[in-house]
């Protein structure tokens, strides 16, 4: 029996667009979809569980308006759930999800076996983010129907491996869908995600330098202008170690003794509030070394496509050579 997502075989790329903390919105989704790639984005970039339901129904309506229109099925689209006890809405959110039939759910802190059964119930998938083994087979006891690897150099929340060494030690065990999260920037970073045993590629900080994000110019230009020594792990902005860029946190104010505590900071001294760190303090993957401008989805997506025929044409050569 095939265990991997269905839908993979009818996308233009394996390609999932990330859900980014307020980058993410219905724009991006949309546009994403509509060429090809799956578009997702977190609950929580809607302030209350009514005006994340206004955002399904906006991105539901215009899908299906341009399928009518063009008779082209588009990419299923994703939510992100932040499945812990501090998430006050996880309960009303995921209720939500299964009354609007959300195709994918990407859940994050946390592998819940109840919120796997509940989407299941009307066919939904749901994929799971880790940064080791150990989450991986937690989340995999839970049922979940797919695996995403945040390896080192990842925006956001990443881990510290090495992909290669992630993706082979999870498929010892693992045989469902594998999605593969770091650094991955133009269509031979999705070729190489595959040869090294991915079924998908996650591309996160790549899409926040799109027309269609609710990035900053600002935000923009630090990524174009930033190499891969500009990013910074640190555990100082929300107290589990990821992934910034460098210039923002020193734009915040934020020391480099800061930077070194293995606790987060007290933005009450720091900043006015936690919520202007967020909207100033700007997450990267190292894979921003290889960003150098802003395009829209459509142009992006057509882009990676011939990159990624390109690299793989390159290794089919490779074959007439070795192995002797």
């Amino acid at each position: 029996m095939d265990l991997k997502a269905p839908y993979i075989k009818n996308l233009s790329l394996p390609v999932i667009a990330a859900p980014m903390f307020l980058i993410s919105g219905p724009e991006l989704v949309i546009e994403c979809c509509k060429n090809g790639i799956v578009g997702t984005f977190p609950a929580l970039n809607q302030r209350t569980s009514e005006g994340f339901e206004e955002r399904l129904i906006e991105i539901k309506s215009e899908l299906k308006n341009f399928e009518d229109e063009t008779g082209k099925k588009p990419a299923p689209f994703g939510v992100n759930l932040i499945v812990h006890p501090t998430n006050p809405r996880l309960e009303a959110d995921l209720k939500i999800c299964v009354k609007h039939k959300v195709p994918l759910i990407i859940t994050s802190l946390g592998a819940v076996s109840q919120v796997v059964d509940a989407i299941h119930s009307y066919g939904g998938l749901v994929f799971h983010d880790v940064i080791k083994k150990r989450h991986a087979q937690k989340a995999a006891g839970a049922g979940v129907d797919g695996l995403i690897l945040v390896a080192a150099g990842a925006g956001g929340h990443a881990g510290t491996i090495n992909p290669m060494t992630l993706v082979a030690e999870i498929k010892k065990f693992y045989h469902k869908t594998i999605i593969l999260s770091g650094c991955i920037s133009t269509g031979r970073d999705i070729a190489s995600a595959l040869q090294m045993g991915a079924d998908l590629a996650y591309m996160g900080t790549r899409f926040i330098n799109t027309e269609e994000s609710k990035a900053t110019a600002e935000y923009r230009d630090m990524i174009v202008a930033a190499g891969a020594s500009d990013v910074v792990y640190t555990a100082a902005i929300s107290g589990v170690h990821a992934n910034f860029l460098g210039a923002s946190l020193k734009a915040a104010g934020i020391s480099e003794e800061d930077l070194k505590k293995d606790r987060k900071i007290d933005f009450g001294k720091e900043l006015d509030t936690e919520a202007k760190a967020w909207k100033t303090i700007w997450s990267a993957g190292q894979g921003s070394a290889t960003i150098d401008d802003v395009l829209p989805v459509s142009e992006l997506v057509s882009h990676l496509k011939s990159e990624f025929k390109s690299a793989i044409e390159e290794q089919i050569k490779v074959l007439e050579i070795y192995p002797k």
